[in-house]
């Protein structure tokens, strides 16, 4: 079973922050899956998800070099999705607009993912500038953050399953595990305003501030 862990060292000047660490598994009890890969088409207006089902996406916004988009989802605990996409720093910074009546006490989710953006000069969208498209390889660590304000770090068990499968590479191994790192660090030193801050990017969300 999970076990919730205290961390001291990670006690940021805000609040206290503590760990969800997943216990030992072994490899039947772990959802191991090769990389999940994800498509944001800013042109075309969609995000193609993990599965390979194409989202209409209502808005993409580049600032400072990182990727906003809000889409709607027809998930049956949530039917709104905003995330940051940051190339820069192998991060993907979620808010799931979760249904009314679902209780969840979760507020951010952070992929550890490997970004990558290229153009499309096949395509012209009419003003001369290719589109861009973007691409995420989830590298299955993640932290969540809680209303309490605790913070849990999920899904090392499968990182380290998906090392022994073969399902990534040695050099997307260290990406996953030092920007895990420097995740935890800047959060239990700054807060998550002030790490994401130190980061140089500025996020926000537009339609969960409109609907709340």
């Amino acid at each position: 079973m999970p076990r919730l862990l205290p961390f001291p060292s990670l006690s940021g000047p805000n609040l206290p922050i503590f760990l969800l660490v997943t216990g030992i598994h072994t490899m039947t009890d772990i959802d191991l899956h090769p990389i999940k890969v994800e498509t944001f088409d800013i042109a075309g207006q969609f995000n193609i998800d993990p599965k390979g089902n194409e989202r209409h996406v209502d808005e993409y916004r580049l600032h400072d070099n990182a990727l906003y988009m809000g889409r709607p989802a027809d998930h049956p605990d949530f039917n709104y999705l905003e995330s940051w996409l940051l190339p820069g720093h192998n991060l993907r910074i979620s808010r799931f607009h979760f249904r009314e009546g679902f209780k969840a006490t979760q507020e951010l989710y952070v992929d550890i993912a490997l970004i990558d953006r290229r153009c499309e000069n096949s395509v012209d969208n009419g003003n001369n500038r290719p589109p861009e498209v973007w691409t995420t390889r989830d590298l299955y660590v993640d932290l969540v953050s809680h209303s309490d304000g605790r913070w849990d770090l999920l899904d090392l068990d499968e990182l380290g399953a998906a090392i022994e499968e073969g399902y990534l590479r040695a050099s997307e191994a260290a990406a996953a595990l030092i920007t895990t790192q420097s995740a935890i660090d800047g959060i239990g030193s700054l807060g998550f305003d002030g790490w994401i801050e130190s980061l140089g990017v500025e996020i926000d969300w537009p339609v969960w501030e409109e609907r709340h």
